[in-house]
Formats: C-alpha cells, structure tokens, sequence
C-alpha cells in the first residue's frame, strides 16, 4: 500500500512538473539564468540510436551522453573484399550546454579508439589507434520543445580535423540534422534527415551524403524500454553503395536525471559495418 501511494505521489510530481513547464514562459532562461528544476522538461537524449531528438536541454543545465565502451566488427564480402576490421571506442560522448530555452550547444567526440584492418589476401595486417576529431553542434528547436503534437528541430554541425594516430581523413566535413517527432501516448516515435558535405576517399574533393531514420521505443515493464530504428544512408560519391542498418537497444531509466542504455547496430546491406554493440548512459544535471 505504501509502495503504491508512493508511485502515484511520484507519477503526480512528474504530471505536475511536465504541465508547469509546458504553461510557463521560459524564454528568460539563458546560460547564466538557469531553468528552475519544477520547469525543466523531461529528460530527453540524441543517444543511443542515429535519430537524434528534436528537444534541447534546458538552459543552463548540463548533460552527458557517452558509450562506456562499443566495438565495430566487419567480416570480408563482397563490398570491401577479403579484408576484416574491427574497431574498440571507449568513452565516445556528446557533451552538451542549455544556452537557451530552445538552443544548445554540442561537442561530440572519442576520448581513444583502436582499429585493426586485416587484409587475409596480402597478410598485411595494420592497427592505429588515437584521438578521432570532435564535432561541435547547435541544436536550435523551432517548435514543440515544451510540448504539443509535433517537434522539429535543426541541427547545424562541422567535423573538425584533429584527429590523431593517422585516424580520419584530416578534412574539415559539415552538415544539417532536421530531427522531428510525433507525441503518441505510450510511445517514442522519432524521425530524422540529415544533409552531409564529406571528403571524397579520394580526397579530391567533395561529395553530398543524406541519412534518413525512424526510431521508435516503449515500455516494457517497469522503468525499462524497448526500442527498435531503420537506418539508411545514400552518398552521391561515385561507386558508393547504399548503406543500411537494423538497430535495437533496452533503456533503464533510474531517475529523472540518469539513464542506462545498451544495444546493437546490424548492418543490412554489404556496405554497412556488420555488428555494432555498445553500453552506455545519458547523465543530466
């Protein structure tokens, strides 16, 4: 009995927190005029699947969202020939800054990574290993951050060149994220289109790359979440293929402020990476 008045009192808080902010005017709100905690919506993460969310972190407050550790696996096909590769990321994280109501700031980045490319036709086998670039974005919500039906967000984004340990292409690259969603009771149904400007491979030059994906995720019991996205990517450069992925993971909400999230990117398509599994969290404060 205790324990079922303390989840209604407790589901009561979080009905009366969303309503408060969803009413209150917010946009006095800046870096350095911090978000109430009553107003601050809930919390919402671009992790872990490739469809980012249309909604920012309030201003003033401050969240992390990193892989504690993933790993890449491709094994020879026809795509990239008999070679296998495999590659170990720890601490990829996005770190994020509410400057506004609706605008935040990003740094997407790879504290190390290891990669091994072995090539089963000459025997060369090669590793590098080192620092892999940071990605600064801007996340501007155009509408739906403290509710409604429908969000939509853009997210302008360059790549820089800092890489280290032979890692990357050394280019400056850049693009647009248009991240959007639907508020359907029960569910997480989220979208996103994605223009990027990348090097050639053979760094001749430029060439255009559009991802789209659909994500969507509910509950299965308790405080944990299923969920399931489609992932595709079409580049312009010539004698590309087509680049698909299957992807699935189950989140743990622990509280308002901490998730615990792990899954698995498969790819469909021989120019896809074939296994990507990863554990991670989303921390906000």
């Amino acid at each position: 009995m205790m324990l079922a008045a303390g989840s209604i009192a407790a589901g009561a808080q979080d009905a009366a927190g969303t309503t408060a902010s969803q009413s209150a005017d917010k946009s006095r709100y800046n870096l350095f005029n911090t978000t109430p905690g009553e107003l601050m919506r809930e919390m919402n993460a671009d992790r872990p699947d490739k469809t980012d969310c249309p909604f920012t972190v309030d201003a003033g407050h401050f969240q992390i969202e990193m892989d504690f550790a993933n790993m890449t696996y491709n094994q020879p096909n026809s795509e990239r020939g008999n070679v296998r590769f495999t590659a170990l990321e720890i601490a990829p994280m996005n770190l994020k800054v509410g400057l506004l109501n609706n605008l935040d700031l990003q740094l997407v980045l790879t504290s190390y990574q290891w990669e091994t490319t072995d090539n089963r036709d000459t025997g060369i086998i090669e590793r590098k290993s080192g620092f892999d670039g940071i990605t600064p974005r801007l996340k501007l919500n155009l509408v739906g951050n403290d509710g409604g039906f429908f969000a939509l967000a853009l997210m302008p984004f360059v790549k820089l060149p800092l890489s280290s340990g032979r890692l990357g292409n050394g280019s400056t690259e850049g693009g647009l994220g248009i991240p959007y969603s639907l508020d359907i009771p029960g569910w997480d149904l989220g979208f996103q289109t994605t223009f990027h400007f990348n090097r050639n491979g053979a760094r001749s030059g430029y060439h255009s790359e559009f991802d789209n994906s659909v994500s969507i995720g509910h509950r299965i019991f308790g405080k944990l979440s299923l969920s399931a996205e489609f992932y595709s990517s079409v580049s312009m450069e010539r004698n590309s293929d087509w680049v698909g992925t299957v992807d699935s993971w189950l989140t743990y909400q622990v509280n308002k402020n901490l998730r615990l999230d792990g899954g698995v990117y498969i790819g469909v398509t021989p120019a896809a990476d074939d296994w990507h599994p990863w554990v991670g969290m989303t921390w906000r404060y």
